[in-house]
């Protein structure tokens, strides 16, 4: 199928590994110049040099916090420098820790709400004037299924990634105009580090194995498994394509039929 993304560039925020990885990956093979940022050094050179060795394209790589505005100006700005155009975007970064609403400190859900809110804010303001300059963009953000249905002990999540959606939704009404458009990709329970940290909160929670765990997760899909990264990306690609053109303002869940709503 053809995309109409060769040639293109991408930032994808969050992308040293996990579905931000499998992401920047897909976003190479359809032959899009990268930029990657992450927190970890080590972690995101490793990641590059795979995408390197795997295709032709072009990749920036920076370390820095998603948090820090002036470091995500500094790097849409070299990544325009560099490629000469920003024409896709996705808002990527690691979820907020599992708790419960009692305990959950204040501290903590500010640096959920700079973390998984702010941070698609930051991205946002320095990317839309790039396409708007040429009247061609996507901006898309990666949350969870938890924008439709509450997950359980992820009460940080299950409030700021709603703001999300609603982020998304305004700008697509906003800037639509100018030929960009905003999508929110939520995930299922997907095979990464983090659902490994949230298996591990619950097993101790409940008394369960991690394996059991992992099974229930299974069984709630109509799939009977967990996600695998790369098909998170291959939908966050679709939506970048020309061939998802006429699409905007949508919450896509890809979580193998766990959401049960209509």
């Amino acid at each position: 199928m053809e995309t109409g993304l060769k040639g293109r560039v991408a930032i994808i925020a969050g992308s040293s590994q996990g579905i931000g990885l499998a992401t920047a990956e897909a976003f190479a093979a359809e032959g899009c110049h990268v930029a990657m940022c992450a927190r970890n050094i080590e972690k995101l050179d490793a990641a590059s040099k795979k995408i390197r060795s795997q295709s032709k394209s072009e990749v920036l790589t920076r370390a820095f916090d998603v948090t820090d505005a002036a470091a995500v100006h500094g790097f849409v700005e070299e990544a325009a420098n560099q490629f000469g155009r920003i024409d896709v975007c996705v808002a990527n970064a690691g979820g907020p820790p599992a708790k419960g609403f009692l305990e959950a400190s204040l501290d903590e859900w500010r640096k959920a709400i700079d973390t998984n809110f702010l941070s698609a804010v930051y991205f946002a303001r320095e990317v839309i004037p790039h396409m708007r300059s040429r009247r061609w963009g996507r901006f898309i953000t990666l949350t969870s299924i938890s924008t439709k249905q509450p997950v359980p002990d992820l009460v940080l999540s299950n409030a700021v990634r709603a703001a999300v959606a609603g982020l998304v939704k305004s700008l697509s009404n906003e800037f639509g105009k100018d030929g960009i458009l905003v999508n929110n990709v939520g995930p299922g329970y997907t095979a990464t580090d983090r659902l490994k940290e949230l298996a591990k909160a619950r097993s101790s929670s409940q008394g369960k194995s991690q394996d059991e765990i992992f099974a229930n997760w299974s069984a709630d899909s109509a799939l009977k498994r967990v996600a695998e990264p790369g098909e998170i990306a291959d939908v966050i690609v679709w939506l970048a394509s020309e061939r998802a053109s006429y699409v905007t303002g949508q919450t896509i869940l890809v979580d193998g039929g766990a959401y049960k709503g209509l």
